[in-house]
């Protein structure tokens, strides 16, 4: 049996792999070696990372009721303390939307939790 060399498959493959890690700094875009080390570490902080945004997301959330929250005279606890008390259920999302985009319809929620809390 005459023996396979494997150049085009080869070439192929290393060719795949720049093209993914196009744009990047220095060799790690133009050297097969430097490259691969650069694809894989990039897959592993694209597969970390979209877990990592779900955290960040709702800690950006949390930070923006608290802040509105706070300006209303109450804390993040207590506010979201006094919702659940009223049976207002909104996510973090929504509340720190609606917080942002219309200040007015906050006011009104705070001023139901206020209600339940004191």
């Amino acid at each position: 049996m005459p023996r396979v060399k494997g150049g085009p498959v080869t070439r192929r493959r290393h060719k795949k792999i720049i093209k993914l890690v196009k744009g990047q700094y220095g060799s790690r875009g133009r050297l097969w070696r430097r490259s691969n080390e650069a694809m894989l570490k990039s897959l592993f902080y694209a597969y970390r990372d979209r877990r990592t945004r779900k955290r960040d997301m709702r800690r950006l959330w949390i930070a923006r009721i608290n802040a509105a929250a706070r300006s209303h005279g109450l804390t993040y606890s207590q506010f979201m303390h006094g919702l659940g008390a009223r049976g207002i259920a909104l996510d973090r999302k929504v509340l720190s939307d609606i917080a942002v985009r219309d200040p007015a319809a906050f006011a009104q929620l705070v001023a139901e939790a206020k209600v339940a809390v004191c």
